[in-house]
This record gives structure tokens, C-alpha cells and sequence, in this order.
């Protein structure tokens, strides 16, 4: 697999070519759950922004979280933040060299853990992202959800057992190529694969059954109000709270339920709204739960006061840069482009 991986794997990646431990941990962050080329552009402005790890843990939560915009899975750009933080305070700016202390900061798994310490370090450690998931699952027969703690046991005893002696971090980037560019989810290229013959899922026919699906269960709804105040400027966000959906990022306010729109923007942001407006309801899904997003718009009439520090008029002209999810960014831009 390595001498595969040498004339077919890949080698230009922005991460790829660095033995920093920043530079590696970052793409490992950026990858979870997300596609190499939809982080990339991501992964670059991170780093024009942030070039070293000292930077990031100078910098505002806020700013953090208003580069990650659009990234999804929020919490990852929050621990990012509070793991720069921890590596300075705890480790002298220096990241932990092994395996072990590495996977105790903040938002680092067993799997990054071990990526940064053999990537970095050149510690003979196992991965398990989803690539490499799929390759032992496919390659040695494996029943079951990989998710589930059982199948998750053993592909982590797989991975272990197969590391070569030497080059591991090589053949790490070659399990996780190997899934990513050949043993793919849809439309594996099995013809190219360097290790089809030794493959159980192709011998028995069962490459499109293997690794099995996540059991489905039915995905629960919520339904919430939002205010969309708007003067000529400006618009009114709130900042979230830490823990929860979109910790950390500005929002429109969430209108209570039962609550009338006009009274509670009146009480909470002493201001006036003209006539409502509703806008299409949105529909964002979550990991485990869907979310249906009603909005109701108003221009707001009188003088803009004070709030809490929590509540901000945003310009218009400043929304681009401002730390908003995804969902809010799209409603936003259709109804004040």
C-alpha cells in the first residue's frame, strides 16, 4: 500500500509536506465531517488569519468563530480556540509530543491524537477516520455500524495489528487515500484498488452492503420564530450561547413561544417595529433533530439604544465578516441583497 500510495496517493494538499503540529492538527479538525475540497479554501484563511498557534489562542472566540462560518459543526472552531489556549498555558506553546497527553486537550480524539503524534512526531500510532473505517471494514468483512463501540473495538484492533514497523505516518496517508480516492462510499474503483484480491466485501459481492449504514431512527422536528429587525443599516443579531446550536455565533433573536412579536421586541430591544413580514420558512437538519425556521421581518422605527452585550446592530455592509450560521446567513442574504 505505500508503494501505491507513492505514485498514486496524494501529496499536494495545503497540510501535507509539514511535520507542524499546528499546521496538521488544524486540517485534522477541518476534515471531521467535512470534505477535503470544501475545507481547503477554509484551511487557507485560517492560517492568513491565524499563522501560528500562539495567534489563535491571542485571538477573540468571535473571530475565531466568524472564520469558521459556514464550516458547520461549531463546536469544533470553539475547542479549536480552547485547545490553542490550553497548549499555551499548560505546555508552554509547545504541542505535547505524545500520543496519550495530546488526545487530553480540548476537542482531540484518539484518531487526531494519533494523526498529529505520527504525522509530527513520528510515533507509531493507528488512525480510524472514516476512510480507514471503510477500507477495513470492506477489505476484512466486518458486520455492523463502525459507529457502534463493539465494531469501533475492533477496527481499532485492525488498525493496530496492520501498522508496519516503519513509515507509519506514510501508511497512514495511504489507508486514508486508498478510502478516499479508491474505496469510496458510492462507485468504488475496485479495478485500481492495490489490495482487491485480499478484499472479503469484493470477493462475496458485498462492496455496496459494507460498511453497514447508520440504523435509522426516526429524526425529530422543531419548529422556531425568529426577528429580523431592520433599520436602514443595520440589523439586530444576538449572540448565542456557548453551549447548544450554534454556540458562539451571532443569530436573529428567538422569539419565545406564545410570545407576541411586537411586544417582545418592544420589552427586550426597546424599539419599534413597523408591520411584520413573514419569509418562507427554512429547513436546516442537524445531526439529530430538523429544525424549521419561520421569520418574521420588521423595519424598525426611532433611535437605536444600548443593549446587553449579547445584542448588537450588525451593518449591513458588516455581515460578510460576522460569525453567523449557515441557515442565518442564507435568509439574510436573500432578503437584504
Amino acid at each position: 500500500m505505500i508503494i501505491w500510495h507513492r505514485d498514486h496517493g496524494r501529496h499536494d494538499l495545503p497540510w501535507q509536506n509539514t511535520q507542524d503540529p499546528y499546521r496538521v492538527w488544524l486540517s485534522e479538525i477541518m476534515l471531521q465531517q467535512t470534505q477535503v475540497a470544501t475545507v481547503i479554501p477554509y484551511y487557507e484563511k485560517f492560517l492568513a488569519r491565524f499563522p501560528t498557534l500562539k495567534a489563535l489562542a491571542a485571538a477573540p472566540v468571535e473571530a475565531v468563530m466568524g472564520l469558521w462560518s459556514g464550516l458547520g459543526y461549531y463546536a469544533r472552531a470553539r475547542n479549536l480556540h480552547a485547545c490553542a489556549q490550553a497548549i499555551m498555558h499548560q505546555h508552554g506553546g509547545m504541542f505535547p509530543h505524545d500520543a496519550e497527553t495530546i488526545a487530553q486537550l480540548p476537542g482531540i480524539g484518539r484518531s487526531t491524537a494519533n494523526s498529529i503524534a505520527a504525522f509530527c512526531f513520528g510515533a507509531r500510532k493507528p488512525i480510524l477516520d472514516g476512510n480507514v473505517k471503510r477500507v477495513l471494514t470492506r477489505q476484512f468483512g466486518i458486520e455492523g455500524f463502525p459507529g457502534q463501540t463493539a465494531v469501533e473495538k475492533k477496527l481499532w484492533a485492525l488498525a493496530e495489528a496492520l501498522l508496519p514497523k516503519k513509515n507509519a505516518g506514510i501508511y497512514n496517508q495511504a489507508q486514508m487515500d486508498l478510502g478516499s480516492l479508491i474505496c469510496t462510499r458510492s462507485k468504488p474503483l475496485c479495478d485500481k484498488c492495490p489490495v482487491d484480491v485480499t478484499c472479503v466485501a469484493r470477493q462475496r459481492n458485498r462492496v455496496a452492503e459494507l460498511p453497514a449504514k447508520k440504523p435509522k431512527r426516526a429524526i425529530p422536528e422543531r419548529d422556531v420564530t425568529l426577528l429580523m429587525l431592520v433599520n436602514d443599516s443595520s440589523v439586530l443579531l444576538e449572540l448565542r450561547p456557548s453551549s447548544g446550536i450554534w454556540g458562539g455565533l451571532l443569530s436573529l433573536p428567538e422569539l419565545p413561544p406564545d410570545a407576541d412579536a411586537g411586544d417582545y421586541a418592544k420589552s427586550r430591544f426597546g424599539c419599534r417595529p413597523g408591520k411584520w413580514l413573514e419569509l418562507p420558512v427554512l429547513t436546516h437538519t442537524f445531526t439529530h433533530f430538523r429544525l424549521r425556521i419561520s421569520t418574521l421581518r420588521a423595519e424598525v422605527e426611532g433611535e437605536l439604544r444600548a443593549m446587553e452585550n449579547a445584542q448588537r446592530w450588525i451593518g449591513l455592509d458588516e455581515l460578510a465578516e460576522a460569525p453567523l450560521p449557515a441557515p442565518i446567513r442564507a435568509i439574510l442574504s436573500k432578503d437584504l441583497s
